[in-house]
């Protein structure tokens, strides 16, 4: 019989023009529908070192004498940050430097070449944009390889098959320690929240895992595009590895925007919706948006981890109470992917439909 997972198709998108392609030939001007008057300007907070993304030791976590420490800094940092970097992760650097080049060979691919793989309307895994609901929607000035890993089951051979060999090979052994990391992480984050560490585990057995590849091109009107629109992530946990130093991330915290510094061999890891849904608020999901540059390209890849698709999300039992009633609505895991795919990226709109208002009244 086939599973729930198997049918599902996450969304669609529209598809548009390559932005790379555009910038083989010199331009001057932005052309009209990459310019962005409905985002906030380019300005970044560069103030006092308290205003700098957490970074939190892995190693520190595991060793007695400083685990306590650690891991208050880690709940601190995803309760006021919703972001922080993380260092001695033991993700091989061999495996990831490896890694890093094939993927600037593959947004460096003929163009020929990789319109086979580029996006379908019926489905937003492939080269372009994700979320293009209308011919007349603004774009970002980046492209995009976004294609779905685990379970193997969601893999479109089409896409897989049809990926350099060498990166593919690459792919699968960086995904694989991504996602023990990942778990790792998760699990870390159970105990700071002092939620049952099964019920966590159980929430991500089976569960998915995703990745987008960027690409944002040099800008010839920076102040006027946008990398990455702002957004919260719709996943539980991102995992990004900045693959060259050219800053452009940022995320808004207090109201202003806060670049986040590449630091070498660290990963930057987010809480996305479904941990704020699964903490009960507890932790936050947070606005973050990319920048343009105007002579400096930057390449990122996000790997994203989310529960297993035959769940329902919401709080975690083991999290709500009498004391602490749930804040968010139970609904299939499905039908919130659906609902978030099917609008394009703005702010943390989608999330503030399923929280619950004040008088909606649990029978949990």
């Amino acid at each position: 019989m086939e599973s729930k997972s198997e049918k599902v198709v996450f969304g669609a998108s529209i598809v548009v023009p390559s932005v790379l392609e555009l910038t083989k030939h010199p331009i001057s001007k932005l052309p009209l529908r990459y310019e962005r008057d409905d985002q906030d300007p380019p300005i970044v907070f560069n103030g006092d070192s308290e205003l700098s993304v957490p970074v939190v030791d892995l190693h520190r976590l595991a060793i007695g004498d400083f685990a306590a420490a650690e891991m208050e800094k880690l709940h601190s940092a995803c309760k006021e940050w919703g972001f922080f970097q993380i260092i001695n992760h033991e993700v091989p650097a061999s495996l990831v430097n490896e890694f890093r080049m094939e993927i600037g060979s593959f947004f460096n691919l003929p163009y020929e070449e990789k319109k086979l793989l580029w996006q379908s309307r019926e489905n937003q895994e492939g080269f372009g944009q994700l979320c293009v609901v209308s011919e007349d929607q603004k774009l970002d000035w980046s492209d995009m390889f976004y294609i779905l890993i685990r379970p193997p089951n969601l893999r479109k051979p089409h896409l897989f098959h049809n990926l350099p060999p060498k990166l593919r090979e690459a792919l699968e052994s960086y995904t694989t320690e991504v996602q023990k990391l990942a778990m790792i992480i998760l699990n870390h984050l159970a105990e700071a929240l002092k939620m049952d560490g099964e019920e966590m585990r159980e929430l991500f057995r089976d569960g998915v895992q995703s990745m987008r590849m960027n690409y944002y091109p040099p800008c010839p009107e920076p102040d006027k595009a946008i990398g990455f629109s702002a957004h919260s992530d719709a996943n539980a946990l991102t995992i990004l590895l900045q693959l060259n130093e050219t800053e452009g991330l940022q995320i808004r915290k207090d109201g202003r925007w806060v670049s986040v510094k590449p630091i070498p061999n660290a990963f930057v890891v987010n809480i996305g919706n479904i941990i704020e849904i699964v903490s009960n608020g507890v932790y936050k999901s947070i606005e973050h948006r990319v920048t343009s540059n105007c002579s400096k390209e930057r390449l990122s890849v996000a790997t994203f981890h989310s529960p297993n698709l035959s769940l329902e999300l919401g709080p975690a039992k083991s999290v709500v109470g009498p004391h602490n009633p749930p804040k968010f609505r139970t609904v299939p895991l499905v039908k919130y992917f659906k609902g978030y795919f099917a609008k394009k990226v703005e702010g943390k709109s989608y999330l503030d439909q399923i929280r619950m208002q004040t008088n909606e009244v649990s029978c949990s």
